[in-house]
């Protein structure tokens, strides 16, 4: 097993400044910039930066209750764009006109969305203007996502729906799909980073896959399993990210040629205190006259539970995030953040490797010498299915054999963990955050983040050391 000094620490880089007075529920990473948008309960949004840790600007006075989840456009190149959901049930949507110049901005004034058909031309181009309030939900909204290629808005909410909404023209969506099959609170939703296919967490304990299939949206599969509340779902990368070497290279091949087949895998956190990662089986090609029949007695996304993450939290997880380097991180009700690897499979891994002695630190830096929790920590299991029944899309016990044949090529270890990040706080969120920073040969280089919203109000970014 390596020693502790050769795993990867997590070390406090930084709290951003200032906090907001009151719970800071979510923080979301601008796709390009060096920008964390943070919503909290004063029905504010501040925007920090990531180079100086400081507050650039705050967008207020939109919504009237607590500002609970945000995400930013993807591919915008000179304009920023930021939509917002809130406790009052409504989505906002906001722009402002990327500048060189990230120094801290002046509070902007605020908007009054029983207003929004005013010109709101009065801004100035360096500061957050108000776009268009697009209502409907009945209750409070509890996720926004956009689609990989921005033209899609999906939001959800504990009216049990959720929402997509198109972007037909500058500043004008428009509803291509309310879906109501989810029996309880919908706590998140999340985009395909490829496809139109969205994801969707709920109080259920389900997790809901919808496509659209010849102009209209549906539910093309179930995923079932977990025992309580899903509280978020995340997607994979494109490119997964195996660490180690792998010990036979044909096994090697075979994980690579069905994760091809397969695509992005699904990744899920729960009240039941699992992680869980999901995985497409692809369908074999049939006569379009059976794919017709397929699909309406049963799901047109056939998908398995692939592996549970080891047992680490003591009480709920309410967020998880993948990197696009293949980490995995989680934190939730304990207060802790902890981190796991993929690694290639040897002979004789078993649950004694799955802590891999993970460095487990406290927020004032003091050490716990490394010791590895796999007391705590339950039997990981194989890459090809799962050693407990698993329910399919329509309710079927799947077998491993039913789970799809297939090398056991990897494991997941987690490679460090850090108790009380907040304090006495929950953590309601964790997010991965590149930035460039100089080399010593004055090279720009990316650099990868984590980064923790709390009850406490606060925002903290956290190196991993390796």
């Amino acid at each position: 097993m390596p020693s502790s000094s050769s795993l990867p620490k997590l070390s406090l880089l930084s709290t951003l400044t200032p906090s907001s007075p009151s719970r800071a529920w979510l923080t979301a990473p601008h796709p390009t910039l060096p920008l964390l948008a943070t919503c909290s309960s004063d029905k504010s949004v501040r925007i920090y930066s990531l180079t100086s840790f400081t507050l650039l600007s705050t967008i207020t006075g939109g919504h009237k209750r607590s500002v609970r989840t945000c995400a930013w456009k993807p591919n915008l190149k000179g304009e920023s764009v930021l939509a917002t959901g809130s406790f009052d049930a409504s989505v906002g949507i906001w722009r402002r006109y990327d500048t060189d110049d990230l120094n801290p901005k002046p509070v902007i004034a605020p908007v009054d969305f029983d207003a929004r058909d005013e010109n709101i031309d009065e801004y100035d181009e360096d500061e957050w203007r108000f776009a268009i309030v697009l209502d409907g939900h009945e209750s409070e909204v509890k996720s926004v996502a956009w689609s990989t290629a921005g033209n899609l808005l999906a939001t959800c909410s504990r009216d049990k729906s959720v929402w997509i909404w198109e972007e037909v023209g500058d500043d004008d969506y428009e509803t291509i799909a309310v879906l109501q099959e989810h029996e309880g609170d919908v706590k998140c939703v999340a985009w395909h980073p490829e496809e139109e296919l969205l994801a969707s967490a709920s109080y259920d304990d389900d997790i809901r896959l919808w496509r659209e299939d010849i102009d209209d949206w549906g539910c093309v599969g179930v995923l079932r399993g977990h025992d309580s509340t899903v509280w978020c779902v995340q997607w994979e990368a494109l490119t997964p990210n195996i660490y180690g070497e792998a010990e036979k290279l044909d096994v090697k091949e075979k994980w690579m040629k069905r994760r091809e087949a397969s695509g992005p895998r699904l990744l899920s956190c729960s009240d039941d205190l699992s992680i869980r990662v999901w995985r497409r089986n692809p369908k074999e090609k049939v006569p379009q006259s059976r794919l017709s029949i397929i699909r309406s007695g049963s799901s047109e996304e056939d998908w398995i539970e692939e592996t549970r993450l080891p047992v680490v939290h003591s009480r709920p997880i309410y967020s998880v995030a993948w990197s696009k380097s293949g980490r995995i991180v989680s934190t939730g009700g304990d207060g802790s953040i902890v981190v796991y690897e993929e690694r290639w499979r040897h002979s004789g891994t078993g649950t004694e490797t799955t802590m891999l002695g993970a460095r487990r630190d406290t927020i004032d830096g003091v050490e716990n010498n490394g010791e590895p929790k796999a007391d705590e920590a339950e039997p990981m299991e194989d890459v090809t299915g799962v050693n407990e029944a698993a329910e399919d899309a329509n309710g079927r016990v799947a077998t491993s054999s039913e789970s799809g044949s297939g090398p056991h090529a990897t494991n997941w270890v987690v490679v460090a963990q850090i108790e009380g990040a907040h304090g006495v706080f929950e953590v309601n969120n964790v997010a991965w955050a590149s930035r460039k920073v100089p080399t010593g040969e004055g090279i720009l280089e990316q650099e990868d983040l984590i980064v923790t919203t709390g009850d406490d109000g606060v925002v903290k970014v956290w190196r991993l050391e390796i």
